[in-house]
Formats: structure tokens, C-alpha cells, sequence
């Protein structure tokens, strides 16, 4: 493991953040590399001064507060705690977890500040003034084997003092304080079946202790002999993951009121590679992914265990729901074993191996589904290193519902999502700008995972990586490009709820004058390409099973037609005709369909001299065209149809419906 730590970096740290330079910036470089932090995961400290309310100086610890990424860390993620109060509880027999966290928050500095780290107690019951804590791969493929004290002796001999597994918490914080005290030569603690804290009178030092020490745990795995994992035989040419992605997807979202079409729905995040692939491909999978977490930590993101699926051949849907409804009996069984009191979580997994294919995280957003996956890619690591070296074996199935259900460890994931769409994910076409660039921001802002597809791929990229989400380039009128697009949905986020489809473009002209090419291209990309695409995610929505919607941007122009627009005009008709067919056709598999009628909102639609020519044709300025000529004299622009858009995505009872967003147009004369 290489040491990162450049001096004028750290120095620079320190201009910018005084005596917590070296501190934020030893933390960053350990939470830079997954190899040993994963995700909010392992914690930092210092021992220092400030002065509180009263202008006096006290002895602080800065510690890494809950919720907060070391890759990341600011000073406020850092908050300050007394000390002195904090190491006199040492002096308890026992201190209960509310207890621990109540002392420690009215001892903070700071009353908002974020609850400081579950392990702060090790911290300041250490007397070193850097404390650095990490869950490093190479050594928990050593400390999680049946012999790993006598192999940890082995590797680390005296440099390091070693701590029995001990739950986080009062009880670990004493027991590991006292050991450190009996071995006063130890540059650090490994934590058996846990992690690793070194430490040191600098950020330099701990770091690089840190550093020596997990490297000395590579060296070791590089040098043992190694076993390989015998592979399966498996069925050759599997169904590929975005096929089987849908499927899972809808068999493991869980309904709130199925009658209503209302789910709490997951995104899956799918992971290939030849370590993973190795892994889940062995004959061997379903023993070695059942033993448990390779550190408590992880199971409150991914539970104790993943789900092994069957081969994605044959009648996939029906092996896969036996197999989910296995684990679900089987977790319930464990909850009944152990609950003592407590409210059960949801018995599906967050994590599921596909052997033959890979590997998919599940959560209720994005950004959860891709931290099951890290720190299921994290498990498969550490396992394979040590089902080489030996036998990988995780604390016993108490100890994980201990921590499963812990409520300091739980509260780290907050409330979940509250957001009107959290959970749904929406593929708008057309979107690098204007209307759809409006209305894929308005879907993120309801907690929508977006999926952005455009002609102009740069742009739709750009435009999606401003809300996390996903830019393809798409040109619509390409069967196969619009194929695959929906392939990389759905191995991006297992899937789609909502379609907006929304790219089109405007020829003029006198309908019995227009050339053939502009009207064949017309209905070709305003009425050809949105069957195209409403075809591609009406397959997904039905492989799911939990319904979903079609939103087409049609226009006023079929209903109040205006002169010289007939090539736009007609296909827009035909699109909302389409629309009300897949709302006859579909409305049974629960898939509602609706558009929304917009007019004169002055996008890249109206460029190159259009948004004249239509003044012009209306008689009217272009002042008048876009807002004087209709009742509420207010110009409609993107965002006020994105909103229309959203709102007919929550109108759960409502299809086959228009939703007219034009400031009055509709309802007046014709002209």
C-alpha cells in the first residue's frame, strides 16, 4: 500500500483550516482509497484545545461525526466534544448506548453539531492525540478465520496489540483502552473481525502507521499459498443482466398498496468483473456468501447475507421469486431467533449474486443501491483472500443481529426517502435542454432517479451529471440505438417507472405544399419515435409487474390548429391518439398513459426564425405570441410544463388524459 502523504499538501490543509489542516487531510487520504473505507465508514480523532462559550480553554476531542465521509471531510464533520468529561466514564461498570450518546452530546461544543462517531469513547479512552480508524481489507481477510488471533500474532507480532471482538460501543472502549495500556510498545489495535486503529502523536505518524501496517497484511496474503475457487458449471449464454434486471426489480420492490399501484420501489446497481465473476461463478458460492459480514459495520447496508440466485436461463422469473421468498422465510426466521423487542426491517436483500453475470446492490435510491454494491465488491475482496489462505468466518449470527438491529447503527441510514418519486426512475427523450432539461430537473427535485436521452449526447451527459443522473446519446428514430439506450437503463438502475417522451423538432409549411421528405422525418421522430420508445418501456414496466406511465409532450397545434403548421401538427395528433391507445391497451397492467398540451414555450424549438414565423402567421409580435395573446397574459415556459409533467406522474388514477399548459390558448378564439 503506497503512502500518499505529500508535505505540501498537508501544509496547504493547514493554511486553509488552521490546526485541523493535518487532521482533515490525513482523513481524506484514508477515505480516498476503498481498500480501507467504504462509505461513511471508519472514523478519525484529535486531541486538542478551543475555547467555548466562556472564553476558556478546554481539552476537546475531535472526532468524526455520524453520517460523514472521511473521503470528503470538512471541519464541521469533525465536532468538538469535552474530553475530560468523555474519560471519566471509564470509570462505569457499564453505560448504555443512549446513555453514551447523550453524555456525548451534552458535552459537544457546538449543540447543532452532527452526533459524534458510536466509537468515540476508543477515541478518547486512548491517550494518543491522532487516532485513526479504518476497516482494511487485506487485514480483515486475516483477523476473519478461524485462527485469525494466532495468525494476526503472526503478521503483526508485537507492533500491534489485539482486541477480542467486542460489540462497538462502552464495553469495546474499555476492554481495548485496557489492552493498549498493557501493551505500551503497540503502534496500534486490531480489532478482530473488525478493523484496524493505529495511532500516533501526528497526523503523519498514525497515517503512516496505518499505512505500514496494512501493508504488512498484504505482504502476508501475497506470500501464503493460495487456493482458487472451483467454478460451476454453469448454462452458457445467460439472459443478460438488463433483461434479468427489470424482473428482480419488480419481484423485490415492496408493495405499500399494490390495488393503488403504490410500491417502495428499489433501484439495483449491477457490478461485472472477473473478481466478482470468480466469486459468484463457484461452485462453492452459496457456503462462503452465507457465512456472514467480514466487518459488523457493513449489515446494516447490505444485511448479513446476499441472495444467490438461480442461472438467468430457462423461466428465470418464477427460480427467482422461489429464491427471494427463501431468503425472505429464512431472515424472518433469523429475526425470530434473536428479536427481543424489536420492530423487524424488511426481509429483502441488498445485495444479489448472479452467478454467470455478476452482482446487483439494492436500495431505495441510487446512491444507496451503489453503496451496497461497493461494499458488496468490498465483502467479495476480503472473502476471496481468505478462503485462499484458509477459511473465511464472520462474527456468530447474535452478534450480527446485535448490530443489524443496534439503533446507533440504524439511525446512521436516517428516515429513508420521503420524496413524492423516490425510488421511481424516469427516462426522458429530448432532454439535454428546454423542456426536457426542465422536466428532468423537476423529476430529481420529487427524489426521481432521471435518465437523460438526447441526440446531442455531450449535452446530455452534462446536463444529467447537474442531478446525479444518467446522460446517453440517443438519436430516436434509431431502432437500435433506442434499443440499446434502454438496455443501459435498466443495468444502471434495474429499471423505469415513467416515460417522458419529449424530443421532436417543427417544420412550417402549407399542407398541400410541403415536400414528402419533411413530412415522412416529421411523423418519423414526432409520432414514429415516441410508439419506438413507449414500445421499449412498456416491455420493461411489464417484466417488472408494478405498472407505471407514459407522458408524451404532444401540442396545441391538433387541437387548435394554427395556419402553415400542418407538417407538426399532424403527427402530434397521431401522438396523442397513440398515447390514448396505450392507455386503452395498457390500463389493465396497471401502465397509465397521458400528454400534455403545451404551447408557445419559447425553447431551441422555436430557433432559427420560427418563433417569428409563428408570431408572424398569428399576426402578432413576438411579445404578444408568447404571452399578451392569452387569458392570463403570462408566458409559459419550461418549467411550468415540467411541473404539468410531474403532476400527471402523481395523478395515480388519471390516464388517457391531456393536460393543457398554454396560459389560457386553448380556451380562447382560435386565431
Amino acid at each position: 500500500m503506497e503512502d500518499l502523504w505529500r508535505d505540501d499538501a498537508a501544509e496547504a490543509m493547514v493554511a486553509a483550516h488552521g490546526d485541523l489542516g493535518e487532521r482533515i487531510y490525513s482523513a481524506r487520504l484514508l477515505g480516498a482509497d476503498p481498500r480501507l473505507v467504504l462509505h461513511g465508514g471508519g472514523n478519525v480523532s484529535l486531541k486538542t484545545h478551543m475555547k467555548d462559550t466562556l472564553g476558556e480553554m478546554v481539552s476537546v476531542l475531535r472526532v468524526k461525526g455520524s453520517g460523514w465521509d472521511m473521503a470528503s471531510i470538512e471541519p464541521a464533520g469533525l465536532p468538538a466534544v469535552r474530553l475530560e468529561p468523555l474519560r471519566s466514564l471509564r470509570a462505569l461498570e457499564t453505560l448504555g448506548d443512549e446513555d453514551m450518546v447523550n453524555v456525548q452530546r451534552l458535552n459537544l461544543l457546538d449543540a447543532s453539531a452532527p452526533n459524534p462517531s458510536v466509537e468515540t469513547l476508543l477515541h478518547a479512552f486512548l491517550p494518543q492525540l491522532y487516532v485513526d480508524h479504518t476497516h482494511a481489507t487485506a487485514v480483515l481477510a486475516i483477523t476473519d478465520q478461524p485462527d485469525g488471533e494466532a495468525r494476526c500474532a503472526e503478521v503483526f507480532g508485537e507492533t500491534m496489540a489485539l482486541v477480542p471482538y467486542i460489540m462497538p460501543g462502552f464495553a469495546l472502549a474499555k476492554a481495548a483502552a485496557e489492552i493498549a495500556e498493557r501493551n505500551p510498545q503497540a503502534e496500534g489495535l486490531i480489532l478482530l473481525k473488525h478493523g484496524i486503529f493505529t495511532f500516533g502523536g501526528s497526523a503523519r505518524e498514525a497515517y503512516g502507521r496505518m499505512i505500514a501496517q496494512v501493508s504488512r497484511a498484504e505482504d502476508y496474503l501475497a506470500r501464503c499459498p493460495r487456493k482458487t475457487f472451483k467454478l460451476a458449471a454453469l448454462p452458457k449464454n445467460p439472459r443478460p443482466p438488463h433483461e434479468i434486471a427489470p424482473i428482480l426489480r419488480g419481484l423485490a420492490s415492496l408493495p405499500i398498496d399494490a390495488d393503488e399501484g403504490l410500491y417502495k420501489r428499489f433501484i439495483l446497481d449491477f457490478r461485472g468483473g472477473e473478481a466478482i465473476r470468480t466469486y459468484v461463478d463457484g461452485a462453492e458460492v452459496k457456503r462462503y456468501a452465507k457465512i456472514g459480514v467480514v466487518t459488523p459495520d457493513h449489515t446494516i447496508r447490505t444485511k448479513n447475507t446476499p441472495l444467490v440466485l438461480p442461472p438467468a436461463a430457462g423461466d428465470f422469473a418464477a427460480a427467482a421469486k422461489a429464491a427471494l421468498d427463501a431468503y425472505g422465510a429464512d431472515y424472518r426466521a433469523y429475526f425470530a431467533r434473536h428479536e427481543n423487542g424489536q420492530t423487524a426491517l424488511d426481509a429483502m436483500p441488498r445485495v444479489m449474486l448472479a452467478p454467470g453475470l455478476g452482482l446487483f446492490g439494492l436500495g431505495h435510491t441510487a446512491g444507496s443501491a451503489r453503496i451496497a454494491a461497493d461494499i458488496a465488491e468490498n465483502a467479495i475482496r476480503v472473502v476471496t483472500d481468505a478462503e485462499a489462505i484458509g477459511a473465511f468466518e464472520s462474527i456468530t449470527e447474535a452478534e450480527m443481529f446485535e448490530v443489524e438491529y443496534w439503533s446507533l447503527e440504524q439511525a446512521k441510514l436516517g428516515k429513508g426517502p420521503a420524496a413524492a418519486l423516490a425510488g421511481r426512475v424516469v427516462v426522458i427523450t429530448g432532454a439535454a435542454r428546454g423542456i426536457g432539461a426542465a422536466t428532468a430537473r423537476a423529476f430529481a427535485a420529487e427524489g426521481a432517479e432521471v435518465a437523460l436521452l438526447d441526440i446531442d449526447g455531450a449535452a446530455a451527459v452534462a446536463t444529467a451529471g447537474s442531478m446525479g443522473g444518467l446522460g446517453l446519446a440517443c438519436d430516436v428514430t434509431d431502432g437500435d440505438a433506442v434499443a440499446a439506450a434502454f438496455a443501459r437503463v435498466c443495468g444502471h438502475f434495474g429499471g423505469l417507472d415513467i416515460l417522458v417522451s419529449n424530443a421532436g423538432a417543427a417544420w412550417q409549411g402549407r399542407i398541400g405544399e410541403v415536400d414528402d421528405g419533411s413530412r415522412r422525418y416529421s411523423f418519423q421522430l414526432t409520432c414514429f419515435a415516441p410508439q419506438r420508445v413507449a414500445k421499449c418501456a412498456v416491455a420493461v414496466m411489464l417484466a417488472q409487474g408494478m405498472g407505471g406511465c407514459l407522458l408524451f409532450n404532444a401540442s396545441k397545434q391538433p387541437l387548435n390548429p394554427g395556419p402553415d403548421f400542418g407538417p407538426y401538427g399532424l403527427p402530434k395528433a397521431a401522438t396523442i391518439a397513440l398515447m390514448r391507445q396505450y392507455a386503452v391497451d395498457y390500463g389493465a397492467d396497471g401502465i397509465r398513459a397521458n400528454a400534455i398540451n403545451a404551447d408557445r414555450v419559447n425553447t431551441g424549438l422555436y430557433a432559427d426564425g420560427m418563433l417569428e414565423a409563428r408570431a408572424a402567421a398569428r399576426g402578432l409580435t413576438v411579445a404578444d405570441y408568447l404571452a399578451g395573446d392569452n387569458l392570463l397574459k403570462r408566458e409559459v415556459k419550461p418549467e411550468d410544463v415540467a411541473r404539468g409533467l410531474v403532476s400527471l406522474a402523481l395523478a395515480n388514477k388519471t390516464t388517457g388524459a391531456i393536460l393543457t399548459v398554454d396560459g389560457g390558448n386553448i380556451a380562447a378564439a382560435p386565431r
